[in-house]
């Protein structure tokens, strides 16, 4: 059955090479049957925050707030896209998802880190575990770790190296089966 996947871009900056690995992920989850919105904060223009989503009155949220909300509402899973920032994940990335928190709730994440490097963005990876969890949507137990992400896909999103498909398809297997599994328990409820 199809789902809805939000994938969260973490980037901002100039000639970003998470563009590439968000196009990536956007077309794997398509290819699936999953509509998959991309989520990127420098196309959106968010705000820094000074007020969460719901801290706003009923109907006076900004609008670009308005339409996360209800796309993040429809969500089954969420993927985020996030480069490594001295150890970290990129202040945008905090910023994007900081908006927002009982609409992730119950619902998994998955990580797709990158790099320019060999290690793949995994040191945000880590970071961004415990703060996912936090926001009520904790990640799978994989990652899809994208190292020399330049030289692993093109500008496009296609992929330039073998083992990106095969990695992608585990990793989007897992992902499919707790966003099912998540998606029949909300359906009799939650917790609160």
């Amino acid at each position: 059955m199809a789902l809805v996947v939000p994938v969260i871009l973490g980037s901002v900056r100039h000639e970003r090479n998470g563009a590439r690995a968000a196009r990536y992920v956007v077309k794997a989850l398509e290819a699936r049957g999953h509509e998959a919105p991309l989520v990127d904060p420098a196309a959106l223009a968010l705000p820094l925050l000074d007020r969460m989503y719901k801290e706003y009155p009923a109907g006076e949220a900004p609008e670009v707030l308005e339409s996360l909300a209800a796309t993040y509402r429809r969500a089954d899973a969420f993927v985020i896209v996030s480069a490594e920032y001295n150890h970290s994940i990129p202040p945008a990335l905090s910023n994007t998802l900081d908006h927002f928190l009982e609409e992730y709730f119950w619902r998994p994440s998955g990580i797709v880190c990158y790099s320019a490097g060999r290690y793949g963005g995994v040191r945000a990876a880590m970071q961004l575990r415990a703060m996912l969890g936090e926001l009520g949507m904790p990640s799978i137990p994989s990652l899809l770790p994208i190292p020399e992400v330049h030289k692993a896909l093109d500008p496009d999103g296609a992929p330039l190296q073998p083992w990106l498909d095969t990695s992608a398809g585990r990793f989007f297997d897992e992902l499919t089966w707790y966003a099912e599994a998540l998606r029949a328990r909300r359906s009799h409820g939650t917790p609160y």
